[in-house]
């Protein structure tokens, strides 16, 4: 019922706003035999697509520069340095392609083919990010769209590749981007135009642009502009103006191409616009006497790229949740990334990201490690995870020169629905073990086992007002850290002899984006930071993790297209070392977990970052 109310709202603002004058055409290049045409940057040169001419580099009076030869249809630029990236659609290989042109030699460089797919593409568009990787939407037959990586700055990738599927409207023929607002719109030809999110970390979601319910209406190809959308319908021979503000789109007016029966290419430039009419064959070009205002657009994060993944969980859905770093004793190199698997249990994996075991003991959510532990005779090292099965605390010892993990017992709680779990090692040695539910109730346990089985002691008890997650423990000061998902960060002393007083690190607002998920401390000779998973910006933030916790910044983790790798999004635990692991871990590790796995999509997994690439974006001392 709320769709259906908005649906209406924006189709009587649109009918109440749109006011119809004619748009003077005259005619462009009478003798042009093109498809589709595009305004190169230079604004003096245009390119055109041809079933009979191939791709055409055009003069500002439409006199040819370059051909490259063939049957193409559909078309879209981004610029490139002195090059100009190209997408069209090949119609005698039924095949997307994407080809550089230099403008000032006009040579066309060597073509890249995307495979051919199972459906008809109707239409393709680019889009490009802030890390200026280069990516190809297509817009299929039945609904089927797909994104693939095909380039990044003026470079096109050698094997171009696919990011995701994305569920399209089912007569869709017709997408554009607006790389700044990083907005995808897509036509439904009897319905209207929609807005999807480009980015391919972002969750599939689509905003009505404008929507009819008319058989005299058609949703025809459209150009985004700063801050709106030109928009076609090929019936009534019409554009529609449209001026974005939030989330909301409102039409300004519309605009009658007098004489044009058919009109279904679109292009625009600043004030130049370019259309064609597929019943004459020819091009028209107008001046557009209409501006949108630009819109606010969010701040651009610094991104650093994943260097290793691990294996995918064996589990679809949301399954990966929390990932733990144990550090080998003795070999660094060989230390292990634990990882939970919410629907079936823990996880190890070496530094490349390999799965090395599996433990089956459940739906654990987050897990946390600590050397050194007494169990009966024996030291070993010990991994503790919330079980949500048991609403109970799952024990693993784990062997100091091997790093194989075995289940070593299990500490029952009366927490109702048990959620986050850490760990804290003062001085002394002992080890407890923090845990909480969803009501905002924590409960401090000591961990023993004195004859080989293991036992925890509650100690304190405290609460919050709502439901929290994350937490860190800092054993050198004996601070705990504590995020309340819709509230921000606290730190509160760790020790159970001492009150549980509450002191804000960070507040939820313009750096702190809801949920609040996992936190991890990255502990150096120098310094000593916070990491904090703000899921709702899928990003991470990274403040001192002493007092007045300066906050030095937040980064995404974006794709790394020469390995292969997804960037991550929708992140519940992370991890973080400081220690020197060797190699590209020299600086130590960020681990996140991935919410969406793309290229190719799979079941969730965990991102290995290195931590040099952290200081380098965010600049730390």
């Amino acid at each position: 019922m709320r769709i259906s109310k908005l649906y209406l709202l924006i189709a009587l603002v649109t009918s109440a706003n749109a006011f119809a004058t004619d748009l003077a055409l005259s005619p462009w290049a009478p003798s042009l035999n093109a498809e589709a045409v595009a305004f190169l940057p230079n604004a003096t040169e245009r390119l055109a697509a041809g079933t009979r001419d191939g791709l055409q580099l055009l003069d500002s009076q439409g006199a040819e520069l370059a051909r490259f030869k063939g049957n193409f249809t559909s078309l879209d630029t981004r610029p490139a340095g002195a090059q100009v990236l190209v997408a069209s659609l090949d119609n005698d290989r039924q095949q997307a392609l994407l080809i550089s042109l230099d403008t000032a030699s006009k040579n066309w460089g060597k073509p890249m083919y995307l495979p051919t797919r199972d459906y008809s593409v109707n239409g393709l568009c680019l889009y490009r990010d802030s890390a200026a990787n280069l990516f190809v939407f297509l817009v299929g037959e039945e609904g089927k769209g797909e994104q693939w990586l095909v380039g990044n700055g003026s470079t096109l990738l050698t094997e171009p590749q696919r990011v995701r599927g994305l569920p399209l409207p089912p007569s869709a023929q017709f997408c554009q981007v607006d790389d700044a607002t990083q907005q995808l719109v897509v036509n439904e030809e009897n319905v209207g135009w929609w807005a999807y999110p480009a980015h391919p970390e972002a969750d599939v979601k689509r905003t009505p642009v404008a929507l009819f319910d008319n058989p005299k209406r058609e949703a025809g190809a459209m150009a985004l502009v700063p801050g709106g959308m030109v928009a076609l319908d090929p019936k009534t021979a019409q554009l529609h103006l449209f001026q974005q503000t939030g989330e909301r789109w409102a039409e300004q007016s519309s605009l009658s191409l007098a004489g044009l029966k058919e009109p279904q290419q679109l292009a625009i430039n600043g004030r130049q616009l370019l259309v064609r009419d597929d019943d004459s064959g020819k091009l028209y070009q107008a001046r557009l006497d209409w501006q949108a205002k630009p819109v606010v657009v969010a701040p651009v994060l610094p991104e650093v790229a994943a260097l290793r993944q691990s294996d995918p969980v064996g589990r679809q859905g949301d399954a990966a949740d929390d990932p733990a770093i144990w550090i080998h004793p003795q070999t660094p190199a060989s230390s292990r990334v634990l990882g939970t698997n919410k629907k079936q249990g823990l996880l190890a994996y070496d530094l490349d990201g390999k799965l090395l075991q599996e433990l089956a003991v459940g739906r654990l959510n987050n897990v946390d490690v600590r050397p050194n532990f007494k169990l009966g005779a024996q030291t070993v090292d010990l991994a503790v995870a919330s079980n949500r099965d048991r609403n109970s605390l799952s024990l693993f010892s784990i062997d100091r020169q091997s790093g194989e993990l075995r289940e070593a017992g299990e500490v029952t709680t009366p927490l109702k629905d048990i959620y986050g779990i850490c760990l804290f090692q003062p001085a002394s040695g002992e080890i407890y073990a923090i845990a909480n539910g969803k009501d905002g109730t924590f409960l401090q346990y000591r961990l023993s086992a004195p004859d080989g089985r293991v036992q925890g002691e509650l100690v304190r008890q405290f609460k919050l007002d709502s439901q929290p997650e994350g937490c860190v423990a800092d054993d050198q000061r004996q601070r705990l850290f504590i995020g309340e998902e819709d509230v921000g960060v606290w730190a509160v002393d760790a020790r159970a002899d001492q009150p549980a007083t509450l002191t804000s690190v960070i507040k939820v607002g313009p750096q702190l984006h809801a949920d609040v998920e996992g936190l991890a401390l990255y502990q150096s000779d120098q310094r000593d930071y916070l990491v904090i998973s703000s899921q709702g910006n899928d990003s991470y933030l990274v403040v001192d993790a002493e007092p007045p916790f300066a906050v030095h910044g937040a980064l995404r983790v974006g794709l790394n297209a020469a390995a292969g790798i997804d960037g991550a999004s929708e992140t519940d635990g992370l991890e973080v070392t400081a220690v020197n692991l060797g190699g590209p871990w020299s600086q130590g590790m960020l681990v996140v977990q991935d919410g969406r796995k793309r290229m190719p999509e799979q079941t969730q997994n965990f991102k290995f970052v290195p931590w040099a690439e952290v200081a380098r974006a965010l600049k730390l001392p």
